[in-house]
């Protein structure tokens, strides 16, 4: 079992009116739909937090590898089955 803990970037923004607003994307994944934006911090790392969970069920379903790089934007870790764990990104 692996976890894979995704980089993600959150910046200021604005939207269509012009109006103050977050983009949020993970690196790793933007070339394939890991993008989004919310009109707070808060709901645009929610909605990234979606989109990425999102893509990876998608890659599972197909039998599709994740990415495991680079680095700095994907960590992978093996996790025993005898030591399961849950990681969260705050």
């Amino acid at each position: 079992m692996k976890t894979y803990s995704f980089k993600v970037v959150i910046e200021p923004d604005e939207d269509a009116q012009g109006n103050p607003a977050w983009h949020a994307y993970c690196p790793a994944l933007v070339d394939i739909g890991g993008a989004t934006s919310g009109r707070t911090e808060e709901e645009a790392l929610s909605n990234i937090n979606e989109v990425v969970r999102m893509i990876v069920e998608e890659f599972r379903e197909e039998g599709r590898p994740l990415p495991e790089g680079p680095a700095d934007y994907v960590e992978v870790v093996e996790i025993s089955k005898e030591e399961p764990r849950i990681a969260v990104t705050v």
